[in-house]
């Protein structure tokens, strides 16, 4: 890949890189995004986002939630896997989501955008949702940062968003520097929810936690395998490993 563009958001400073088949997005040396023409999966975060929102136990979600969307890559997966799905996002960063629908076809994935900050959206959302994903990280210089911590008040209107029988999931990225806050966060879903699920790869360098008050085993992701005719989609598929805490 070469990068092609250099882009100064309001909220980061992003690089655009591009082969034949695919772009990227990179944030604070990091990949935020991924478009390939052929693929969807990448052994990555977006794998088990899209795969902890399939863990609803009364089946798959009709609407999907999304706090952070950037550049739409596990809203890619979950098109794919569910064409009927409502699918709405919640982004600040107005000029990243043109870019993705200048780069990234976004347009095609038919999704309801609002280009506003997420959290007084949400204190102010009177919809219920299937399944509600937090993926919220602003970029500094040299790594990204969750801009609000865990509270009350927080957990009360992210909570407030989830149907009867739906699912809460968090996005956390690991690693050093990162600890602190995936500790806290794991902390809080145990004590809030009777279920909760960690979902991880091989490759990547995050952990997405999926609360309820049932949350589905790895069993019910298999079936989905299928939905994916390139080899290495089925193995990222395949790689995701769901684990009770």
């Amino acid at each position: 890949m070469r990068r092609t563009e250099i882009v100064q958001t309001q909220f980061q400073l992003l690089e655009i890189w591009k082969s034949e088949l695919a772009t990227e997005f990179r944030v604070a040396g990091a990949l935020h995004a991924s478009y390939h023409r052929k693929r969807f999966l990448t052994g990555l975060a977006w794998d088990l986002i899209a795969a902890a929102s399939l863990l609803r136990k009364a089946g798959p979600p009709r609407t999907v939630l999304m706090l952070g969307l950037a550049g739409g890559t596990a809203f890619r997966v979950l098109r794919h896997l569910l064409p009927d799905c409502q699918l709405t996002a919640i982004d600040i960063d107005e000029e990243i989501v043109t870019l993705a629908k200048d780069h990234m076809v976004l347009d095609e994935l038919g999704i309801e955008v609002h280009t506003t900050d997420a959290y007084p959206w949400l204190a102010a959302n009177q919809r219920k949702f299937d399944v509600v994903f937090d993926d919220i990280y602003l970029a500094g210089k040299t790594d990204v940062f969750r801009p609000q911590a865990w509270d009350a008040g927080l957990m009360k209107h992210l909570k407030n968003a989830v149907a009867p029988g739906g699912l809460l999931a968090v996005n956390l990225v690991t690693g050093a520097g990162h600890r602190t806050m995936q500790s806290l966060t794991r902390k809080i879903r145990t004590e809030s929810h009777p279920v909760v699920r960690s979902l991880r790869t091989a490759e990547g360098m995050n952990e997405v936690l999926v609360a309820g008050d049932a949350v589905a085993t790895a069993r019910q992701l298999a079936p989905y395998g299928d939905f994916f005719k390139d080899w290495r989609d089925r193995m990222y598929w395949d790689r995701v490993e769901v684990r009770r805490i």
